[in-house]
């Protein structure tokens, strides 16, 4: 690694998204090394096609909790048809119907451990074989965000330790549209209907006027499913 790109990567909030994606690329000149986890909402559509223009084949993880609206599923199916996306479906070890045999309806009496195992366990196993995780995360998204870095270290619960980038940490919802609207990004049609954060549908609403973003998630229980906290910051 030269100079340049190691103070570069030192220094990552003065380089912009375009700028980062592509420093991080250069360094892990394979692709092998590199993820992208995506729900499919806008902010990550942008990130992969940042990606994409360096690694076209670049791993798209998906949580596949059984519990996803059907149209994002729809919207999901068709952007891996038209962008030929490399789509890795992270899978809980239970089926949809032997967890709600087993726990009933969790989501409902118990979300955080319903999160724990339909969308923690499967993202960090799946994170396994990679060395940079990219995110859609932005600082505005919700109070949980705020203090978000571009680049930081984490620690999987196999004590393996990866690095996160969320080369959008410093935009605003303005600028992502802006970008999606220029690149020609198709629009998930739930924004449509007032959503503004998308989960799995059982557990998002519209939020109220004015709130922020994240409000509509678990009838405001909570702002996070557990996947950008349980890994350890380091």
């Amino acid at each position: 690694m030269n100079d340049l790109l190691e103070k570069s990567l030192d220094e990552p909030e003065v380089l912009s998204a375009e700028e980062l994606v592509a420093e991080v690329v250069r360094q892990e000149s394979a692709g092998k090394g590199v993820c992208l986890t995506s729900s499919f909402q806008t902010e990550d559509m942008v990130v992969l096609h940042m990606l994409r223009d360096h690694l076209p084949q670049v791993a798209v993880i998906f949580l596949e909790t059984g519990y996803h609206f059907s149209e994002l599923i729809a919207y999901r199916d068709r952007m891996v048809r038209e962008w030929g996306l490399n789509l890795v479906n992270a899978l809980p070890k239970t089926t949809l119907e032997e967890h709600e045999k087993e726990f009933g309806l969790l989501h409902i009496v118990e979300p955080t451990k319903c999160c724990a195992i339909r969308k923690v366990e499967p993202l960090m196993r799946s994170l396994e074989p990679f060395s940079w995780w990219f995110t859609g995360l932005r600082r505005e998204q919700s109070p949980t965000r705020a203090g978000l870095k571009k680049i930081e270290d984490h620690r999987l619960p196999t004590g393996k330790i990866l690095k996160k980038v969320s080369v959008l940490a410093d935009w605003d919802w303005a600028r992502v549209e802006g970008y999606a609207r220029e690149h020609g990004i198709p629009r998930l049609s739930l924004y449509d209907r007032g959503y503004t954060s998308i989960g799995c549908e059982p557990c998002t609403a519209v939020p109220e006027a004015g709130a922020d973003a994240r409000s509509g998630r678990w009838g405001g229980k909570k702002l996070e499913c557990g996947i950008h906290t349980f890994s350890e910051k380091q």
